[in-house]
């Protein structure tokens, strides 16, 4: 998630003030399913880091034991509440029951893929948890995704800042990386619902 609830500067200042404490504590929020952007304090992390100003490994591990509980936690909200929460919005943005399993199945389909790409991908990251737990998906299997995908992304983020950070300014890079999220969520809602409409689109033509 972007910085526009939160500017950078203030998200700056509490990386400087709390360090590690920061990193952790902003992506375990995000990932629980609270939008907060944990994304872009990890980012200011690494580029701390890459100023000297903490360390590297330390950021790293802040950042992938944040990531990894945040969804834990996620998952078992949504196991242990989520499906009545969502039929309760549901009701109140006259999403239908029939519509919502549609969304849960969906899901459920691509369960794995989502909960380890879900980490590049803008809002998918913050519910990925909380649907896995609602699609009841094995928690062996959520756990093993969700580490392996954790430790990429966080090793991606870090390291792109420690690095990139010393040649491209902190506010371009962040930019850069909302983009890179946005359009990823782009491509990965056109990868599960086009198939299915072409389909539908395609047995239509073949009934007239």
């Amino acid at each position: 998630m972007s910085s526009e609830l939160i500017s950078l500067e203030t998200i700056q200042e509490i990386a400087h003030q709390y360090g590690y404490w920061a990193v952790f504590l902003g992506i375990l929020v995000e990932n629980a399913g609270i939008p907060l952007p944990g994304e872009t304090i990890t980012i200011v992390g690494g580029f701390l880091a890459g100023s000297g100003e903490l360390n590297y490994w330390l950021v790293l591990g802040s950042a992938i034991a944040g990531a990894v509980l945040g969804d834990n936690f996620g998952y078992w909200i949504g196991k242990w509440g989520g499906w009545p929460f969502l039929m309760a919005l549901g009701r109140i943005f006259r999403i239908s029951e029939a519509q919502l399993l549609e969304v849960k199945n969906q899901f459920s389909n691509n369960a794995p893929r989502a909960v380890f790409l879900g980490r590049f991908i803008a809002l998918l990251r913050i519910f990925a948890g909380p649907l896995a737990g609602i699609a009841q998906m094995p928690y062996p299997q959520f756990l093993l995704c969700n580490t392996a995908g954790a430790t990429i992304w966080a090793t991606a983020m870090v390291s792109l800042s420690f690095f990139v950070g010393e040649v491209i300014p902190l506010e371009q890079l962040v930019i850069w990386v909302s983009k890179f999220a946005i359009v990823a969520l782009v491509v990965a809602i056109a990868a599960v619902f086009l198939p299915p409409w072409l389909e539908a689109r395609k047995s239509a033509k073949e009934n007239q």
